[in-house]
């Protein structure tokens, strides 16, 4: 089991039923699933670009990345409806605490001028999305391998029903929320 996992079975769940008054423990609001998305938008002139951002990702997550499709075509943007122009993740259980630790322990730490991530990326059903700029914050990619400089973004999806249970939620988790 994994540091995080612990730390919310045993201390998170009890501070959360302290602070909300939850008369049953199913009532209490836990990480359901952690989705890691990265577009790839120069994948429609370049196939490589696509299949390093998969290796990448699937680097970062343990897991084998999803091809993501163009759902209709849009003429500006040179897209046809079913082009490949990205890749997403989905981590569940063990996985997902794993890479929850890892994000808020050792990756966003690295990023620079660092001075906590927006507390207000809610979207009102108490789940939560990060923005990363560069896949480099990761201790696991190896800088000199890296194409090109690709961001993602990060979403904590949680059974919260609001917004400020999911933050306190991601607060006992230690995401370092900007004052």
């Amino acid at each position: 089991m994994t540091r995080l996992k612990e730390l919310y079975m045993n201390e998170i769940s009890a501070a959360m039923q302290s602070k909300f008054g939850y008369k049953n423990v199913m009532e209490i609001p836990k990480l359901d699933k952690i989705v890691i998305n990265m577009g790839v938008g120069e994948a429609k002139e370049n196939a490589k670009a696509l299949e390093s951002a998969v290796k990448d990702l699937e680097i970062i997550s343990g897991q084998k990345p999803v091809i993501t499709k163009a759902k209709k075509s849009i003429a500006n943007f040179k897209i046809r409806e079913g082009l490949a122009i990205g890749c997403k993740v989905t981590l569940r259980g063990d996985k997902m605490y794993e890479f929850a630790d890892r994000l808020i322990n050792l990756a966003l730490p690295r990023v620079r001028d660092f001075r906590g991530v927006n507390p207000n990326a809610f979207d009102g059903r108490g789940n939560y999305a990060l923005g990363v700029k560069e896949q480099l914050i990761f201790p696991e990619i190896e800088y000199d391998k890296v194409d090109k400089v690709r961001g993602m973004d990060v979403i904590f999806v949680t059974t919260a029903k609001t917004d400020e249970e999911a933050r306190e939620l991601l607060r006992l988790f230690g995401m370092p929320f900007a004052k």
